[in-house]
């Protein structure tokens, strides 16, 4: 058995293009504890109509959701600004794999939001979107991975971290240029445990950052947060142009130096790795934000979150030849091959029994995240198996099908049609049988090795 160690690459293409169109809907929630809101429709008790943006094959109102699951963003809008000034923030993550829901409450000017209600609604939609997954009604149950994150400009990135305190539900928590509030943001910001980014702009004069963006991130008792401040960034670039808040920013930010695009292009070349990290569980995406945290052009910034070493794939002789095993102890494993998930493979060690000519990785979780490791590919000259030294029987089957070998020990791998590995055995008969009556309808792989050969059947599970 030869065996090939190569280091593992990864790169990320910012905004890489748009995988997904822009669907829309609105809801309007309901909170029977409280009073007023805005909207109407969701019942007795505060109402808040959501705006709601998500993945879809075909843009437009109320049509379906892509297939899969997507994590969620709840937004808080600034003060005296509308929802649709983020339209740059919800087509650029939507695109990319994520709902958005965008709350429509405390949008006046007379009388003043209560940043307070606000807060409670950013917490109420979160909890809410999460429970339409398993809303038979709602076109998106079975739809929404149960990881969520609060984020905000402004009085929403203030309100924010409101609804972060003592919250555990969510997955993290972002402020872009947060506001204090009233109730004071600074004051719950010691209450908010949930990993946090800070987003700031040296010229901004609207929240200026000594008295509000850095006394919240300095308050967090986060055991990853990390402050990002754009040199000459403004206070209102996160956004479109919005009459609001352009007026009041140019009475009072006379040193911006950047464009908007420019300011924006900071935003994400750090938000979007760490968002697919957090809410999409992208191991790697981990290095990637710590990277850009380092590197991002036109940006000073600090961070707490830990470094996570490498993790390399070693043979363990004390425990047998074929006993492979993570360099490093961690909470938990997942191992894969080719790319896919191994069902069942959750340990520090794997044990590689017949030579696949496969490429082998194990993902490693710690306290503050998780990484993969270098990849071991396993190569060998295996030459296809003649067709008649293997019987598939029945075929179609239902409950138990039979592999039947010349052969007195093989090795077999059960597989989807995406080549996702749903289990894997080796026997020491010429005969097995496999139970497959945990199996939908549909059309499965077996693949088969001795050790010297391998060939790959197709059955019907019906």
């Amino acid at each position: 058995m030869k065996i090939v160690f190569s280091l593992l690459v990864f790169i990320f293409v910012l905004n890489a293009g748009a995988q997904y169109q822009v669907g829309h809907t609105t809801i309007t929630f309901n909170d029977p504890a409280r009073t007023g809101g805005f909207g109407s429709g969701g019942g007795a008790g505060r109402q808040i109509q959501t705006e709601i943006y998500y993945p879809a094959n075909t843009a437009g109102d109320n049509v379906a959701v892509a297939s899969g699951q997507f994590p969620v963003i709840t937004f808080g809008h600034g003060f005296a600004m509308s929802w649709d000034a983020y339209t740059n923030i919800w087509q650029h993550y939507v695109a990319r794999g994520f709902i958005m829901a965008f709350p429509r409450t405390e949008g006046g000017l007379i009388p003043g939001p209560s940043h307070g209600d606000f807060g409670s609604d950013l917490k109420q939609v979160s909890d809410k979107m999460l429970a339409l997954n398993t809303n038979s009604s709602s076109i998106f149950n079975g739809k929404i991975i149960q990881k969520v994150a609060i984020m905000g400009h402004s009085m929403g990135g203030g309100a924010s971290f409101l609804a972060a305190a003592n919250n555990t539900n969510i997955a993290t928590v972002i402020g872009l240029a947060p506001a204090e509030t009233t109730p004071s943001a600074i004051a719950a910001a010691p209450n908010v445990s949930v990993p946090a980014l800070v987003f700031s702009g040296t010229a901004d004069g609207v929240t200026p950052p000594a008295d509000h963006h850095i006394p919240i991130y300095q308050g967090l008792t986060s055991t990853c947060k990390s402050f990002v401040s754009i040199t000459g960034g403004a206070h209102c670039y996160y956004a479109n142009s919005n009459f609001n808040c352009d007026f009041g920013e140019s009475t009072s930010s006379p040193n911006i130096s950047i464009t908007r695009a420019e300011q924006q292009t900071a935003l994400y070349s750090v938000l979007d790795p760490w968002l697919d990290f957090k809410l999409k569980d992208i191991c790697q995406s981990y290095a990637a934000f710590l990277l850009a945290i380092q590197s991002t052009p036109g940006t000073v910034n600090e961070t707490i979150c830990p470094a996570l070493p490498t993790v390399t794939i070693v043979n363990d002789p004390n425990q047998g030849s074929g006993v492979y095993c993570s360099s490093l102890q961690g909470n938990s494993y997942q191992w894969y091959m080719d790319n896919q998930p191994i069902v069942g493979e959750t340990q520090q060690c794997f044990n590689i029994p017949v030579d696949l000519g496969a490429t082998y990785q194990v993902e490693v979780f710690f306290a503050n995240g998780c990484v993969l490791s270098q990849p071991i590919t396993m190569t060998s000259g295996l030459n296809e198996l003649i067709d008649s030294k293997i019987t598939l029987y029945p075929n179609p089957a239902n409950q138990f099908m039979t592999i039947e070998s010349v052969k007195s020990e093989f090795m077999y791998q059960l597989l989807d049609l995406n080549g996702r590995v749903i289990s894997m055995n080796k026997t020491l008969s010429k005969m097995h049988m496999i139970d497959i009556s945990i199996l939908s309808k549909g059309i499965y792989q077996v693949e088969i090795t001795d050790g010297m050969n391998k060939i790959t059947k197709q059955f019907i599970k019906d």
